[in-house]
């Protein structure tokens, strides 16, 4: 049965950590936004120079983009067998556009829950690389170059200023809220919590998710 599960989880909570390991763990692709935005400009196609041009002029793709991207990523070879979604979908439109992709193949979807005070910890003395975007997973051996793709790693400008983190958090428990109600009464929707150790929480995400296997295969939820 394919493995297809959606992350969620506000800035700082681990997500996009424990959906690498996940899809390593599980061999199938870990799909951020972020990545498909930047493969799809570089390669030219119709919706990636559009995705580009909106970019380029500091705009925010609409649904109607993004999920054309999407469809267009999970269409290939390599999801044939699941995917891991980070930052996909984060709106209630979105979600639904995933559910006719999906058409019938079941979809797990994980909310890392952290308390804001952890989270403005994490976003204070997290690091970015500057090349690729990459998070260093907390507890990394190297600082100084990105493990992905050996770029220097850096503070986020607004990752640095505590108002602007502050913001971040209360943009995304407003923008989330639909999305996860949209979610949560799902028999495949599961709330973990990301304030443990990472190898802990990734324990836990495992057996979630080995937890709803029969139910995932039994019916699209």
């Amino acid at each position: 049965m394919a493995l297809n599960v959606v992350m969620l989880g506000p800035p700082a909570s681990g997500k996009g950590t424990q959906a690498v390991r996940l899809a390593q763990a599980r061999s199938i692709p870990k799909i951020s936004t972020g990545d498909i935005l930047r493969e799809a400009a570089a390669g030219g196609s119709e919706l990636g120079l559009r995705a580009k041009a909106l970019m380029d002029r500091g705009e925010l793709l609409g649904d109607d983009e993004m999920v054309g991207i999407v469809r267009e990523r999970l269409g290939r070879p390599d999801a044939d067998s699941g995917y891991i979604l980070d930052g996909f979908p984060r709106t209630v439109p979105q979600a639904r556009a995933l559910d006719g992709i999906l058409q019938e193949q079941p979809l797990v979807i994980v909310d890392l829950a952290v308390p804001d005070a952890e989270l403005l910890q994490r976003m204070q003395g997290r690091r970015v690389c500057g090349k690729c975007a990459s998070i260093a997973e907390p507890g990394s051996v190297s600082t100084a170059a990105c493990e992905r793709c050996g770029g220097p790693m850096i503070t986020r400008a607004d990752d640095g200023d505590g108002n602007v983190r502050q913001h971040r958090l209360e943009v995304y428990a407003r923008e989330s809220k639909p999305l996860l109600d949209y979610y949560r009464g799902r028999a495949t929707f599961q709330s973990i919590n990301g304030a443990q150790p990472p190898d802990r929480v990734a324990a836990d995400l495992v057996a979630s998710i080995e937890a709803m296997a029969p139910v995932a295969s039994g019916r699209r939820l």
